[in-house]
Parts: structure tokens; sequence; C-alpha cells
């Protein structure tokens, strides 16, 4: 089908691949242990967003151009990560809402902020570029007439597989979570996924191609 070989392995090795923690993971388990199912599977939708846009950039060759110029790759590399930088402090210094003296909560982020920090999140990591510039062509006959569209649709089956895996984690992290969502609790769960975020931007910024 349209060159692609293997699909059944690819299948297999992308889900054992997505069920490796990483970033996004970090991002939609944070969202559904402090702010609820809701928040977490719209962080789910935001990392499947930024996911395409490496899959369609991959596609038609872009992610290649970038990655082979050492120029557009630092640019890409520190923007990436000023922005997980920039979301880790958002997080780290959240504060209580006003709404309750005796008890305060976490003051939840809005879901369009929610959806686009996890979109960016992905979108503007070059580790992601990488992986799916190493990993998919493997699944690729050399010959393959549309290597452009078998590329996409390979990209399309393990954005999708990986769906329904952080949808599972979102709802994990929202029935793990309990009442923490009631207490200051919630607060500091927040502030420490925060601190991991600025943590990875910072080894994102000192990530070298190999």
């Amino acid at each position: 089908m349209a060159g692609i070989h293997d699909l059944a392995l690819f299948i297999v090795a992308g889900l054992l691949l997505n069920v490796s923690p990483g970033p996004d993971t970090l991002y939609i388990a944070g969202r559904g242990a402090t702010q609820g199912f809701r928040a977490g599977a719209v962080a789910v939708l935001g990392i499947f967003a930024g996911c395409f846009v490496h899959i369609a950039a991959a596609a038609i060759g872009l992610s290649a151009l970038i990655m082979a110029s050492a120029e557009a790759f630092l640019v890409v590399k520190l923007a990436g990560a000023a922005y997980l930088f920039y979301v880790g402090c958002s997080m780290l210094l959240t504060r209580a809402s006003t709404e309750s003296e005796v008890r305060p909560r976490l003051k939840p982020a809005p879901l369009s902020t929610v959806f686009w920090q996890g979109c960016l999140t992905n979108a503007l990591n070059p580790k992601v570029a990488l992986f799916f510039l190493a990993f998919i062509p493997q699944f690729i006959a050399a010959d393959a007439p549309h290597k452009a569209l078998a590329f996409f649709l390979l990209g399309v089956i393990f954005n999708v597989n990986g769906v329904f895996w952080n949808l599972f984690v979102a709802w994990s992290a929202n029935r793990v979570a309990g009442g923490v969502r009631r207490g200051r609790a919630a607060l500091w769960v927040n502030r420490t996924i925060g601190a991991m975020f600025i943590a990875m931007g910072v080894r994102l910024a000192l990530f070298e191609r190999g």
C-alpha cells in the first residue's frame, strides 16, 4: 500500500514508543491530574495537532532541510527550549484561586491555553522531527512511487494511535489524582511539573544533533 511495508510491525513499534514517557506525557498527566479529564483530553488534542505539524513538514521535506541547516536547527531548538521554559515558568508561578480563603485551590488554566501549550510544546520540539525522520522511513520501500504520501499515512497512523494512549494517560491521571484538585496539593503538583518543564527546556537548549 503506497510503498509501505511491515505495517503491523510499525503499529506495534509505534505503540511501544507512544508508551515511553516524555514531555507530552508529562504535560497531559499534569493537566489531567490538576484540572480533570476534560483538560487532559484538550491537552491530548493540542499535542495531536502539534504532531501533525511535524508529519506534514517531514512529508514535504521541510524537516530534512531544517535538520540539514545548522542555523535553522539552532533557531528551532532555541525556540522550542524557550517555549518549554515559558510553559514551565507559567506553571511554576501559578497562584491559588481567591474564591476560597479557607482552602485555596489551583487556578485552572483556560482550555484554549491548555490546547495551545500542548500544540506548541510538541510542534517546537526538534527532537520530534528527528524521531519522525529516523523512524518512519524504515517502513517505506526504497522504490515507493509516492514516498511523501506513504510518509504522511504512516505519520497519521502513529499520531492517531498516540491519541488513544494519551487519552488513557489523561483518564488515569484524573482518577489517580482524586482529591488532589480539591486542595493546595494541586498547586504543588502543578509547580513540580513546571519545574520539570524548565529542566527539559534547558536540556533541549543543550541538545546537539547526533
